[in-house]
């Protein structure tokens, strides 16, 4: 809008409107010429005429390089339309600008035409949340050959390192204690981590001996275990470091060791 004033006469009306006043307020939708009708004090009248530039607004629009964002990520807004922009919230300048944020956010753009004028426009950055991916091992404690599976969750899909593995589930055999990284991604595409130790314990080196390696029929001789904790000997199923055994033939016996962390081996 802008303010029309008359001076010379004592009254006034002005047109197109048939306003009276010596000032008055008009908002024209288009460039508009305004006569002014004026009364002197011996009432005659007179007229005069001002012209009313109006200039268009400029048809600003606003556009996000990705409309759907994970949190923690960042997208592009782009201004166009305008020769000059300003971006809320954050007050942000500038055609295109960066923004990242925690929630889903609607930014308006004022833009400022090459003639002065000034117009806006919205965009809306949908912000979704990422994954909670938890990992786990079936055993989470393998002795040296062995394996395990481990098991993520909470995502769609997921890839596993070392080893680049790819599957809900996915078996593993480390040599040693080995963390394992877990990249979990949901539907909308959006990415979080988790890891999951994998402790190896090494596998102990048994031996096994006879106090007599040969006997007579009908005698006996003890066999001794070395390397373990605990042995179990077969034929036989017979438990301990040392046992007494009397084959009635030659027999091979095998021990089998088991370590302090559970692992076992055979002689």
């Amino acid at each position: 809008s802008t303010s029309l004033t008359g001076t010379g006469g004592v009254t006034y009306v002005w047109n197109p409107g048939n306003l009276t006043g010596t000032t008055i307020t008009v908002s024209p939708a288009s460039t508009t010429t305004y006569t002014v009708t004026g009364t002197g004090s011996n009432g005659c009248t007179n007229t005069a005429t001002r012209t009313i530039t109006v200039n268009l607004l400029p048809t600003i629009a606003a556009s996000a390089g990705s409309g759907t964002i994970c949190a923690g990520g960042n997208t592009t807004l782009t201004g166009t339309g305008g020769v000059t922009y300003t971006w809320n919230p954050g007050s942000l300048s500038g055609t295109t600008v960066t923004v990242s944020p925690a929630t889903t956010t609607t930014y308006t753009v004022t833009g400022i035409g090459s003639n002065g004028c000034t117009n806006t426009n919205t965009v809306t950055v949908t912000v979704s949340a990422t994954p909670t991916v938890t990992a786990t091992a079936s055993t989470p404690t393998i002795c040296d050959g062995s394996s395990t599976t481990l098991n993520g969750n909470g995502a769609s899909t997921y890839v596993w390192n070392p080893g680049n593995l790819s599957g809900t589930s996915v078996t593993v055999s480390p040599n040693t204690t080995t963390t394992y990284t877990v990249v979990g991604t949901d539907v909308g595409g959006c990415t979080s981590t988790q890891t999951v130790l994998v402790t190896v314990n090494p596998v102990p080196t048994i031996t096994g001996t006879a106090s007599n390696p040969i006997v007579c029929t009908g005698g006996s001789t003890t066999l001794t275990g070395n390397g373990g904790v605990s042995y179990v000997w077969n034929p036989g199923n017979l438990s301990g470091t040392s046992v007494t055994v009397t084959p009635v033939s030659t027999t091979t016996y095998t021990v089998t060791g088991t370590n302090a962390g559970g692992c076992t081996n055979t002689n």
